[in-house]
C-alpha cells in the first residue's frame, strides 16, 4: 500500500492523541510530523506516557513545521488559531482536515457574530467542504480543505438530516437535549472542568440558543430542508471521560416508526451508522473508543414528539476518527482503514 504523509497540528490535544493513536497503525500513513507550541522540542511521550511503543517523536513548533510540505495537514487546534496557521499549507497546495470550527460555517458573518472575530483566512472558505461522510461523501473525494463537523453536531444532524430531507414540511420543531462527558471540553484548564468541580456533579450550560454549534446544527439542517430551521440545543457536561447522548424531542406528523424506516434507509450502507431498537436505545458504553453512531427512536403516540436517541463518542466519531475516516475518502483508502479492528 503506498503511504501519504501526514502532519498533525496541535498535537498534545484530546484529539491530537488520538489522530495519534489511530494513524500510528494505518498502513497507508506515515506521520512526518507532530507540533505544539507549548510544548515544541519535548518528546511526545514525556506528556502521554501511554504512547511509549507506539509512537514517539519530538514535538515542532507551529513554525516550524510551516515550513514542511505533507501531503495532508490535520489541524488540532482551536478556532480562529487553526484557520491562521493554516494558510502556508493551503498555499502550497497541502489537503488539510481542520477539527476546529474555522471552516464549517459558510456565511462569514454568522461567522463573527458568534465566535466574535473576522475570519482569519476566507479567501479560502469556498474551498472548504463539511466532512460528513455519510452526506458529503462524493465531495469530500476531491476537497482540499476539510471542515471536520463538530461532535455535538454529529450527534445532532445524523439521525436528522435524512428526516429533513425526506419530510421537512412534516416537522415543526426540534428540541436537542445533549450530554457530553468533560473530555469535550478540551485539554486546557478551565474551573468547570477541574475534578473537584465536574465530578458528581451535572449541569448544563449555553442553553437554548447560545452555544457555538448551534450555528452549525442550523446550517447543515436548513441545506437538507432547502428552507431556514432553527433548533432549540442544551448542552450538559456529565462527569465522565468520553462520549456524548443526544435525546433529541421532534414534534412531527411521522412516527417514531416512520423515522427510523426513513434513516435505515439513509444509512444502510454506512459502516458508522448503526440503528438500534427503541427497545434498546444507544448508550455511551456502547460506542466509547469507537467511530460509530448509534440511533434509536421513540415516542411519538398521542401527538407527543418523536424521541431520537444518539449516541458516539466525542473524541472519535465526534473528531478524530471522524477526521481520519475524511482522510481515507480523500486519499482512496477503504473508508473503515485503521478505525475497525
Amino acid at each position: 500500500m503506498k503511504k501519504i504523509s501526514v502532519g498533525i497540528l496541535g498535537a498534545t490535544s484530546y484529539t491530537g492523541v488520538e489522530l495519534i493513536r489511530m494513524l500510528a497503525w494505518h498502513p497507508g500513513v506515515d506521520i512526518s510530523f507532530i507540533s505544539s507550541q507549548s510544548h515544541a522540542s519535548e518528546r511526545l511521550t514525556k506528556i502521554f506516557p501511554a504512547l511509549k511503543g507506539i509512537f514517539d517523536d519530538t514535538l515542532i513548533s507551529p513554525q516550524e513545521a510551516q515550513q514542511r510540505e505533507p501531503e495532508c495537514i490535520f489541524s488540532c487546534l482551536p478556532h480562529a488559531v487553526s484557520a491562521g496557521l493554516l494558510v502556508p499549507f493551503l498555499n502550497k497546495g497541502i489537503r488539510v482536515i481542520d477539527l476546529s470550527a474555522d471552516f464549517r460555517i459558510k456565511d462569514l458573518n454568522v461567522y463573527k457574530n458568534w465566535y466574535k472575530i473576522d475570519h482569519p483566512a476566507p479567501e479560502f472558505m469556498k474551498k472548504a467542504m463539511y466532512g460528513l461522510p455519510e452526506k458529503y461523501r462524493n465531495e469530500i473525494k476531491d476537497a482540499s480543505i476539510i471542515a471536520n463537523p463538530g461532535c455535538y453536531v454529529t450527534s445532532v444532524i445524523l439521525p436528522l438530516l435524512p428526516l429533513f430531507s425526506e419530510g421537512a414540511e412534516k416537522i415543526e420543531w426540534i428540541i436537542a437535549d445533549s450530554k457530553s462527558g468533560v473530555s469535550g471540553a478540551g485539554r486546557a484548564l478551565k474551573l468547570t472542568t477541574h475534578f473537584v468541580e465536574a465530578n458528581e456533579n451535572f449541569s448544563a450550560y449555553s442553553i437554548g440558543h447560545s452555544h457555538r454549534h448551534t450555528p452549525e446544527i442550523e446550517q447543515e439542517l436548513s441545506f437538507a430542508a432547502n428552507k431556514s430551521v432553527e433548533i432549540t440545543f442544551s448542552p450538559h457536561l456529565v462527569p465522565i471521560n468520553r462520549g456524548i447522548l443526544s435525546t433529541i424531542y421532534i414534534k412531527t406528523s411521522m412516527s417514531a416508526a416512520q423515522c427510523s424506516e426513513i434513516v435505515q434507509t439513509a444509512y444502510k450502507d454506512e459502516p458508522f451508522v448503526r440503528l438500534r431498537d427503541s427497545s434498546d436505545l444507544p448508550k455511551v458504553s456502547g460506542i466509547a473508543h469507537t467511530n460509530y453512531c448509534d440511533i434509536a427512536f421513540s415516542g411519538g403516540e398521542n401527538g407527543q414528539p418523536v424521541i431520537a436517541v444518539s449516541a458516539l463518542d466525542n473524541l472519535i466519531k465526534g473528531a478524530s476518527g471522524q477526521a481520519l475516516q475524511n482522510m481515507n475518502i480523500m486519499f482512496g483508502f477503504a473508508e473503515t482503514e485503521g478505525l475497525l479492528r
